[in-house]
Formats: structure tokens, C-alpha cells, sequence
């Protein structure tokens, strides 16, 4: 069956495995609450958990900040590369170098500023510093192989590198919980090496591999590499600002608190991780359509999904408000009010809607104007925590912040969006391909 060169246009590999994608999430997201639950009965309590539970937050602002546009321009490369029937051993090669070279650089900057960060962030405990970097760089080869995966349409594959990470953590906690290891730094060694194994695996299974092809110029790799990365960086650390903001706003007497806090923005987090996987599945079709100049379908697709979003976060919030702090005392034995539950479940509605919008705006080939609306998200952050009330009320100056960031965000989006729309900007295979694995946070 022929293809018009719009459908030809847009197409991408990720939507054709949506289903193993999917699920893959779902797994890796259920596994990152037994994750929690687990490891806090291992170490003994809250308070021990704490050091893991900012060691996490942190792991998954820097990986994903720093390696998903490395995967998001790979995919996109070898897709390319697959459809005009060129191999793309170069490209991976290329990437795989800048990758290596991203790892070391800031590698080198969080060795340079450990002194500060085991003292004001770990409360002193030197091998937490060991396994931030450690999981920094295992996740690099992690990201790299997603995106050969995505890029080369192996799509199972893909799916156990996103989602087997979960089960091994879980499995080393539970191995190291029943050797009698109590110790944090090991546990916070368990998850800087969970996404190795998975790597290795789908390696010796030669998912991997990829012909020789014509050598690679960095203009293939790299067109909108600065921007994503940029974005990005920006976004993932804005999602996890406020357990990590609370880490370092909180002396070690607190530490119980901010270990339920981050229970608290896990439990926010629900419909976001299941986001990850509609979006995979909606966003080709709205691109389709502006790329056949069909902009009053789009309009109205795109109305329907922020609609659905909106009513998913409406009843997310008031969920939150009522059945939160029930929720998190049966599965963590946590305490929480209901406006903080749902402070932190407005937060992470109005992020999936910034998120939304921001797809969209890529999909248009707007990533400049996505990077600079997630740059201002994170300013609005730091004004809203700064200005928004008594230096005595931490918890609740976070809230607000997370608040006024994603609104921020939100804001921006919406009129660059407007912009592209008005200005009949179409999208093209590769933009459509950075929208939809434009998912800057990791379960």
C-alpha cells in the first residue's frame, strides 16, 4: 500500500511498539513504588532511607537531563538512516563518543563539587557520593541503548531496557536486605548498576548491532542537540526539584520528613507515569494531521487530549486531597496532609499538561522555544520557593514553587504553540520523533 509523503513524513518507529512500551512502563513504574517500600524496611526506617531517597531524585534530574536527548537524536538518526536503507554504525559511534564525553564532563563536575554535596546533601556519607556517580554513568550506556533500539525499530527490546531496571533494583534490595546489609551506600549502589544488566542482555541477544554505513557528520546527530539538551536538563531537574530542594533546605534532623515528602511526590507522580504511555500512542496522530495542513483537526484533537488531561488532574488533586494521606499511610506508614498531597498533585498535573503542550510544540520544530519555556519553568521555581513564605515553613515554600514552575512552563508552551500553529510550521520526521520520546523523567 502507498503512502503519501505527509504519512511518509511523520513517520516514526516508537508508535508501532507502543503495546511493549506500555508496558514496560507500567512495570518500571510499579517497581519504583515497591522499590521505596522495600528499601525502607531494609535500612530500618524513614530517617535511614533518606541519603536513597535523595540520591534517587538526584540520579533521575542528571540521567535523563543529560542522556535522553543523546538517545532522542540517536533514534532519530538511525531511523532516518533505516528508512533510505543506510547502515548507522557511524552514527551510533558518534553518539556514542559525545556520550562518553557528556559522562566524563559532568562526572568530573559532581567529583569536583563532592565535598559540598556529601556534606549538604548526604549528611557525610561519602559512598552516596560513590553511587551518584556511579549511576551517572551507568545510565549513559543505558540511554544509548534505548535509542538503537528505538532507532532500529526493536521495540521488545526497548522495552525490557526501560523496564527490567525496576525489577533488578528490586531484586538486589531484597538480596541485600536478606544478607543483612543495612548500610544506605550499598543500597544506593544497587541502583547505580540496576540498568546494566538489562544492557548486557539485550547486547549478547545482538539487539545492539548496526551495519556500516556512510560516515556521519555532525550535523546528522546534532541539529537540535542543544536545545533538547538544554530542555531537557531543565525539565527533569524541575520534576525532581522538590525532594532534592527539601534535602538541601532541611537539616539531618529532618530527615524522616523528607522521606516522606518524596513518598508524597511518588504518589503525585501516578498519572504522570501513565501519561508516558498515551502520549506514545496519541501524539503521531496529531502530528499526522498538521503535517497534512489538516490544523482545525489538530486544534481539536489537541483541545480532547489537554481536556483528558485536565479531568485526569482534577480528580488526581481532589484524589490526593481526600484519599492521599490514607493512600500513603497504608502502603508507607507515612504522614501527610491532605492540601500537601494535593499541592503536590496540582503540581504534577499541571507538569503533565506543560508536557503535553511542550510535545506538540516539538512536533512543530519548535525546540528552542520548548528549552526556553522549561528554563523559565525552573526560574519560576526558584522565585516561588524563594518568595512564598517563612524560611521556617520549607515543605510548604516547595509547594508553592512546584506550582508556580509548571504554570510558568505551561504558559509559555501554550503561546509558542500558538505561534507555530499561526505561522504553519509542519512537522517533519524527526521532529515528530523528539516529541514523542520527549519524556524527561524515568520511573
Amino acid at each position: 500500500m502507498s503512502t503519501t509523503p505527509a504519512t511518509t513524513q511523520t513517520r516514526t518507529p516508537l508508535p508501532e511498539g507502543t503495546v511493549p512500551v506500555g508496558v514496560a512502563l507500567l512495570v518500571a513504574g510499579v517497581a519504583t513504588y515497591a522499590f521505596f517500600k522495600v528499601g525502607t524496611v531494609a535500612v530500618g526506617g524513614a530517617e535511614e532511607f533518606a541519603p536513597i531517597a535523595s540520591m534517587w531524585f538526584a540520579v533521575f534530574a542528571l540521567a535523563p537531563g543529560f542522556f535522553l536527548p543523546l538517545e532522542q537524536e540517536l533514534g532519530r538518526a538511525l531511523s532516518h538512516r533505516r528508512a533510505v536503507g543506510e547502515g548507522g554504525r557511524p552514527v551510533v559511534r558518534k553518539v556514542v563518543g559525545l556520550g562518553g564525553l557528556l559522562m566524563a564532563v559532568v562526572a568530573l563536575a559532581i567529583l569536583a563539587a563532592s565535598p559540598l554535596i556529601a556534606t549538604s546533601y548526604f549528611a557525610g556519607d561519602w559512598l552516596m557520593v560513590v553511587a551518584l556517580v556511579a549511576a551517572f554513568a551507568a545510565y549513559a550506556p543505558a540511554h544509548m541503548a534505548r535509542g538503537v533500539c528505538s532507532g532500529s525499530g526493536r521495540f521488545t527490546e526497548y522495552a525490557v531496557v526501560l523496564g527490567s531496571d525496576g525489577i533488578v533494583r528490586i531484586l538486589l534490595c531484597v538480596l541485600l536486605a536478606v544478607v543483612g546489609v543495612t548500610a544506605a551506600g550499598a543500597y544506593g549502589l544497587a541502583i547505580a548498576i540496576s540498568p546494566l544488566f538489562a544492557v548486557a542482555y539485550v547486547y549478547r541477544r545482538g539487539a545492539l548491532q548496526t551495519e556500516p554505513g556512510p560516515p556521519a557528520e555532525w550535523n546528522e546527530v546534532t541539529p537540535n542537540l542543544g536545545w533538547l539538551l538544554l530542555g531537557s536538563v531543565c525539565a527533569a531537574g524541575l520534576l525532581n526539584a522538590g525532594p532534592i530542594t527539601a534535602s538541601l533546605l532541611t537539616d539531618d534532623s529532618q530527615n524522616s520528613l523528607v522521606t516522606q515528602f518524596s513518598y508524597g511526590v511518588l504518589l503525585a507522580r501516578i498519572p504522570l507515569f501513565l501519561f508516558q504511555a498515551v502520549q506514545a500512542a496519541l501524539l503521531p496522530r496529531l502530528s499526522r494531521q498538521a503535517a497534512r495542513g489538516e490544523f482545525d483537526e489538530f486544534r481539536s484533537g489537541l483541545k480532547r487530549l489537554m481536556m483528558v488531561v485536565l479531568a485526569v488532574g482534577v480528580v488526581g488533586t481532589a484524589g490526593a486531597f481526600v484519599l492521599g494521606p490514607w493512600a500513603l499511610q497504608i502502603v508507607y506508614d507515612a504522614d501527610l496532609s491532605g492540601r500537601t498531597l494535593a499541592m503536590l498533585a496540582l503540581s504534577s498535573a499541571v507538569y503533565m499538561l506543560a508536557l503535553a503542550t511542550a510535545q506538540a510544540v516539538i512536533a512543530l520544530q519548535g525546540h528552542a522555544l520548548v528549552a526556553v519555556g522549561w528554563a523559565i519553568g525552573v526560574l519560576g521555581f526558584v522565585l516561588g520557593t524563594w518568595l512564598s513564605g517563612p524560611e521556617d515553613e520549607v515543605f510548604r515554600r516547595i509547594e508553592i514553587g512546584l506550582v508556580v514552575s509548571s504554570a510558568a512552563a505551561l504558559v509559555t508552551f501554550a503561546l509558542a504553540l500558538r505561534h507555530r500553529l499561526s505561522s504553519g510550521t509542519l512537522p517533519n520526521q524527526g521532529s515528530v520523533m523528539d516529541a514523542i520520546t520527549d519524556m524527561p523523567f524515568e520511573t
